[in-house]
């Protein structure tokens, strides 16, 4: 009787240990078909949003390029006023004559025909978001732009310099530099 239980014992844990098994092999079938379900989720979810995280990529590209560009604009009326006031200023000085007014008058074309070239490449910019052009294609001429107009404004603060020292130094009496710098904001 004792090797029968001891019998029944061992085929009733060899079936425990099978049910265990089994038990084990059905929970990892099971977990396996959960990940492959979020998996599929997953991609679902990635393919869904990928366009949406696309587009939102170069609306932001776009906006970055805008502010770039507005702020070129911005240094570029800078520029245009800078020249309109520093122009009207020399014409009022006696310290010129008309031919230095009218070289004057020559340099100031020349950059605002620059300033004017820069606007230019900024409207191949801003039309290039109707045709075909790449990101770096338009981060090429938005630099070249920005350097240029950079230059422009520089050459235009170091020429309006040069000339109100020019008037300084032609100025003859103490009464007359007082009158220059009145004139042009030096203290």
């Amino acid at each position: 009787i004792i090797k029968a239980i001891d019998l029944a014992v061992q085929k009733v844990q060899n079936k425990t240990i099978w049910l265990q098994n089994a038990q084990k092999a059905l929970e990892n079938t099971m977990s396996k078909l959960k990940l492959d379900e979020i998996s599929g989720w997953v991609e679902k979810q990635r393919t869904l949003y990928k366009d949406y995280f696309e587009e939102l990529q170069k609306v932001k590209n776009i906006i970055a390029y805008y502010q770039r560009i507005k702020d070129l604009t911005q240094k570029n009326i800078l520029l245009v006023d800078a020249y309109k006031k520093a122009f009207a200023l020399f014409k009022q000085d006696q310290h010129f004559t008309a031919s230095e007014i009218a070289y004057m008058e020559k340099v100031y074309s020349g950059i605002l025909e620059q300033s004017a070239k820069n606007i230019d490449q900024i409207f191949i910019v801003i039309n290039s978001f109707s045709t075909q052009m790449s990101d770096a294609k338009r981060l090429e001429i938005i630099d070249g732009a920005a350097e240029q107009v950079d230059k422009n404004y520089a050459d235009l603060v170091q020429f309006n310099t040069q000339n109100k020292l020019l008037s300084l130094h032609r100025a003859k009496d103490q009464q007359d530099i007082d009158v220059v710098r009145a004139l042009y904001g030096i203290k």
